[in-house]
């Protein structure tokens, strides 16, 4: 399934006209078919001559399981949620879900819209059934307020103006609460954040930084700070679209000119030196789920944080969040529309506020490492204190000495195909013959570390994702020591054989596809492995039950379906001799 990538922007539309209050930003959301489409068209088409008081933005969710990403987007930057619920179905899966959403983003009002009232027969008890079940249910999200109001969007019932059929309701209709209900802007009271979207130098003796504020107030004579570097300087002046400005505020569009030099680029955060952000590589967060394919600890992502995009990955996922009772159960995975609570480590160290403190820098989303399509959405809730205290110790003996004394210049040779293409045999040979010419080199084999190593992990995605990320951290140190390592193990994902050739430096991993066609490793399968999995016997076997993900540019391409092993091994060996390895 495509997507596009995650805009929190793409379905805001103004309903009512322009008034000199606050603006209110909501949300519609709900199960499919609940009326939100017919919420918003009627707000947009009688609130033409409503009082001119407040300016109201919504965000028109659609409402199937497939668009939890959409609530995710609407919610990010809304200040009320407006939950809608068919008054025939009462409080469903869904209202769950994108209730817990709602508050893990943030929006701490919520409006219980018990619509389709009239299909009901503006039945008090049918809503008072409907209201106190919800309550319950939301009694741990710890919403600031939860107004419940009977409605008919298609008639317009309590929507802007009063029922005639609902005299047992009391309070307010929809319009008035939306109109009035009190809001804080946070974005506003936050610390002063920037996130640098490009450099833009107008001559040769000033620089500025462009950007969106995202929360906080600057002038120009204020002294920030490059959260990443620590870098310091003062804001020389302010240029927006219309001119010079004597202040920017959150959601203005400015270039900041700085009284100094410093190193600034995209995706770094600006901020006041005495309230910096954190800056860490470790944190935890809640993740919020949005794709086919499973979210796998250990499977490498992109995550964007602001104008900064990074490598990252998930490194245990603590729990994840059953929508309907909210209890935390232990989870190995996190499927589409799935909630859990992760660590996450990225490649390099970001800068972040914990989301309860400031929406605008404490979210971040997932991307997939080949597609860039967003897969996940999250909100930090603090860094974890490992990050700080574990630092990597400099060595005096450096892998280029190691690697002097051997004589050889050191390879990660990673051997990936199926069960039964010949990758071990390969292997074997291959290192025979290197070390029959005085080279220095180990073999990791899938089957051995499975006895020691990796004796925890089974066939699952998760625990083959995690096979493959021990086996290429484990292969970097024998690199690092100067060996020549021949890794042999069906890896069977793209994206774990590309997080394995990241670890190294450019010309030390060489992936080597032993591509043999499936039936000529099912002839070959002497321990009737195939046999059984055809049968049933054994589940997640790769080729059969469980995908195999060929390479699409090897750095080597054996036809292990034609050609005898030993001469596989030999044009391999001949491979790492004309290249200079030895």
């Amino acid at each position: 399934m495509q997507h596009t990538p995650l805009d929190p922007t793409r379905h805001l539309r103004e309903t009512g006209p322009i008034g000199d209050g606050t603006p209110l930003r909501f949300i519609a959301c709900g199960s499919a078919d609940v009326g939100k489409s017919t919420l918003i068209a009627r707000l947009l088409h009688d609130t033409r001559f409503a009082t001119e008081t407040r300016r109201l933005i919504a965000a028109d969710m659609p409402g199937h399981a497939r668009d939890t990403r959409n609530v995710v987007a609407g919610a990010a930057t809304a200040d009320l949620a407006v939950i809608l619920v068919d008054a025939r179905q009462g409080v469903v899966a869904q209202t769950r879900r994108h209730s817990r959403i709602a508050a893990l983003l943030g929006i701490r009002h919520a409006v219980l819209a018990v619509n389709k009232i009239d299909l009901a027969g503006y039945d008090r008890e049918v809503f008072q059934r409907i209201v106190e079940d919800y309550r319950a249910f939301a009694e741990p999200l710890a919403f600031a307020s939860l107004l419940a109001i009977p409605i008919s969007a298609r008639c317009g019932d309590n929507v802007v103006t009063r029922s005639a059929e609902m005299g047992w309701y009391a309070g307010p209709v929809l319009l008035e609460y939306l109109e009035s209900v009190e809001v804080a802007n946070r974005a506003l009271d936050q610390p002063f954040r920037m996130h640098v979207e490009c450099a833009d130098r107008p001559n040769r003796d000033s620089c500025g930084y462009s950007g969106t504020v995202a929360s906080g107030r600057v002038r120009p004579g204020d002294r920030i700070v490059v959260a990443s570097t620590g870098c310091e300087s003062r804001v020389r002046s302010i240029t927006a679209r219309n001119g010079q400005l004597a202040e920017a505020a959150a959601g203005d569009a400015v270039t900041l000119m700085l009284t100094d030099e410093v190193d600034v680029s995209r995706g770094d955060l600006l901020a006041p030196p005495d309230k910096r952000p954190e800056v860490s590589d470790q944190f935890a967060a809640h993740v919020v789920w949005m794709h086919d394919e499973p979210l796998i600890p250990g499977r490498p992502y992109r995550l964007r944080i602001g104008t900064r995009t990074v490598a990252a990955s998930i490194t245990e996922i603590k729990h994840r969040e059953d929508v309907d009772t909210l209890q935390k159960l232990a989870a190995k995975t996190l499927r589409l529309d799935e909630i859990g609570f992760v660590n996450v480590e990225t490649h390099e160290p970001v800068a972040f506020d914990p989301y309860d403190a400031n929406r605008e820098t404490g979210a971040f989303v997932l991307l997939d490492r080949l597609s860039d399509v967003t897969v996940g959405a999250g909100m930090i809730r603090f860094g974890l204190r490992r990050a700080t205290n574990v630092h990597w110790q400099a060595l005096d003996v450096t892998k280029a000495s190691r690697a002097g004394i051997k004589g050889q210049q050191p390879c990660c040779l990673w051997f990936t195909g199926l069960s039964g293409s010949g990758k071990s045999t390969i292997a074997n040979l291959l290192e025979r013959k290197l070390c029959a010419h005085g080279r220095h080199t180990f073999i990791l084999d899938g089957d051995n570390t499975r006895h020691g190593l990796n004796r925890d992990l089974g066939f699952t995605d998760a625990d083959r994702v995690e096979n493959i990320r021990r086996a290429a951290h484990v292969a970097r140190l024998m690199v690092d020591s100067g060996l020549i390592v021949l890794v042999s193990f069906i890896s069977p994902f793209e994206a774990e054989r590309r997080m394995a050739r990241e670890l190294f430096e450019s010309g030390e991993f060489i992936e080597v596809f032993v591509d043999a066609p499936l039936e000529v490793c099912e002839r070959r399968d002497v321990k009737g492995l195939y046999k059984k999995a055809r049968a049933g016997q054994i589940q997640n076997f790769t080729g059969i039950s469980s995908r195999y993900e060929p390479p699409g540019k090897p750095d080597l391409h054996l036809q292990a379906g034609t050609t005898p092993a030993d001469a596989l091994a030999d044009s391999i060996y001949d491979h790492l001799r004309a290249r200079s390895y030895f």
